[in-house]
C-alpha cells in the first residue's frame, strides 16, 4: 500500500498548485475558493537515487520505486466543522489519510486573494486546527454517548474508554490537538480506534516565493517554531518554483534547481520529511529482473519486512541475506560484496536498517 498523504490548507495558499507540481495529476488550480471539490489523487514515485544506482549495478530490466499517494483536499474555511464551504465532506477526506501536509501561505501577492484579506500564517494554522479540533470534540461527544450504557453495567473496558475520552475532551477544549496528548499504550489503542482528525501526524509546508528559497523568510520561521511546539514537522517549499520545474524536461531540472540555489525539488523534500515524521525507512531488493524499493516502519524485523513482499515470505522465513547499500555501491556487485564479507546472513530477530539490500530465504 502506498503511503497516503492529504494536502490541506485554506483556499488560495498554493495547495493545488503544489499538488499539480508534485503529482502532475492535473488538479484544477484557480484564484477562488472551492475550485477543488472532489479530492484529486496523484500516486507518484518516491525519489531515491540509491534505487537507480542499484538497478544500474544489478543490470535490472525494471526499476520499481516506492510510491506515495497525495490527496489534494479542498480548501477548508472557518466554520468547516459545521459544514461551511462543504466542510463536512472535506473533513471526511482527512480521515482517510496516513498523514497531513498542511500548506501555509508565507508569501505576499496582491494578485492572489486571501480569504481573510491578509497573510498571517499562524492565524491561518489556527483557523484550520480549530476546525479539526471542533470536529474531534463532536466525535468524542458521540464516543461518550456510545460507551455510557456499558459504563453503567460495570464494564471495565468501557470505563477505561470513558475516562480516556473525558481526558481527551478536556485536552481538545483547551485548543490542543489530539496528537499532543501523552497517552499510555492502552490509551493509544483507544485513540487509534477513535479516528480523531488532530491525531494525524502533521507536516507544515511553508509556501514561500521562489526568491525566498532555500531558507524561507520571517513567516516560514514562525511556522517552523509553531511546528516544534507540537512535535510536528516543517519544510520550506515554493509552489511557484515547483510549477515551473514540472514544465521542464527531466534532464533540465537539475540545472534549473541549481540556478535557483536549491539542491532538490519539493517532492524529495516533502517525502523525506514525511518519512521522518512517520518513522518510515526503505529497504531494497535487486537483481537482473528488477530492482525495487520497499517501505517499512523503522524497527521492523526481517520476517515482517519480508511479509511486505508476500505473506508467504514471512510465514516461511528462514533467513535474510543482507548487504548495506553503501557496501553494494562501493563494491559494485552482490558477488563482490559477498567476497568482501559485506553480505551478512541474518535471522528472525534482525532489525532491518534503512538502505539494506536484501534477499530472503524461505520455505513455501
Amino acid at each position: 500500500m502506498a503511503l497516503r498523504v492529504g494536502i490541506v490548507g485554506l483556499p488560495n495558499v498554493g495547495k493545488s498548485t503544489l499538488f499539480n507540481a508534485l503529482s502532475d495529476a492535473g488538479a484544477q488550480a484557480a484564484n477562488f475558493p472551492f475550485c477543488t471539490i472532489e479530492p484529486n489523487v496523484g500516486v507518484v514515485a518516491v525519489p531515491d537515487p540509491r534505487l537507480d544506482r542499484l538497478a544500474e549495478l544489478a543490470g535490472s530490466k525494471q526499476t520499481l520505486p516506492a510510491t506515495i499517494e497525495f490527496v489534494d483536499i479542498a480548501g477548508l474555511v472557518a466554520g468547516a466543522s459545521k459544514g461551511e464551504g462543504l466542510g463536512n465532506k472535506f473533513l471526511m477526506h482527512i480521515r482517510e489519510v496516513d498523514a497531513i501536509v498542511h500548506v501555509v501561505r508565507c508569501f505576499e501577492d496582491p494578485n492572489v486573494v486571501h480569504v481573510e484579506g491578509s497573510v498571517d500564517p499562524l492565524r491561518d494554522i489556527e483557523t484550520i486546527e480549530t476546525e479539526l479540533i471542533l470536529k474531534d470534540l463532536e466525535t468524542v461527544e458521540k464516543g461518550h454517548q456510545r460507551v455510557a450504557k456499558a459504563v453503567k453495567t460495570g464494564d471495565k473496558s468501557a470505563k477505561a474508554e470513558a475516562d480516556f475520552l473525558a481526558r481527551m475532551e478536556a485536552h481538545l477544549s483547551d485548543g490542543k490537538p489530539a496528537r499532543t496528548l501523552e497517552v499510555t499504550k492502552e490509551e493509544g489503542v483507544i485513540l487509534q480506534g477513535s479516528f480523531l482528525l488532530t491525531a494525524k501526524p502533521v507536516l507544515y509546508a511553508a509556501n514561500v516565493a521562489e526568491d525566498n528559497l532555500p531558507d524561507g523568510n520571517a513567516m516560514s520561521e514562525k511556522v517552523a517554531e509553531h511546528a516544534k511546539t507540537e512535535g510536528a514537522g516543517s519544510v520550506v517549499v515554493s509552489a511557484e518554483l515547483e510549477a515551473q520545474l514540472v514544465e521542464l524536461a527531466p534532464e533540465d531540472r537539475a540545472e534549473f534547481l541549481e540556478a535557483a540555489g536549491v539542491e532538490e525539488g519539493g517532492l524529495a523534500v516533502l517525502v523525506r520529511a514525511a518519512y521522518a515524521l512517520l518513522g518510515l525507512i526503505t529497504y531494497f531488493t535487486a537483481g537482473p529482473k528488477e530492482s525495487r524499493a520497499w517501505t517499512i516502519t523503522k524497527g521492523t524485523k526481517a520476517p515482517q519486512a519480508a511479509g511486505v513482499i508476500h505473506t508467504d515470505f514471512e510465514r516461511g522465513f528462514i533467513r535474510a541475506e543482507t548487504i548495506p547499500f553503501e557496501a553494494y555501491d562501493r563494491l559494485e556487485s552482490e558477488s563482490a560484496a559477498r567476497e568482501a564479507g559485506q553480505m551478512r546472513s541474518e535471522g528472525k530477530e534482525y532489525v532491518v536498517s534503512d538502505g539494506d539490500v536484501m534477499l530472503f530465504r524461505f520455505n513455501v
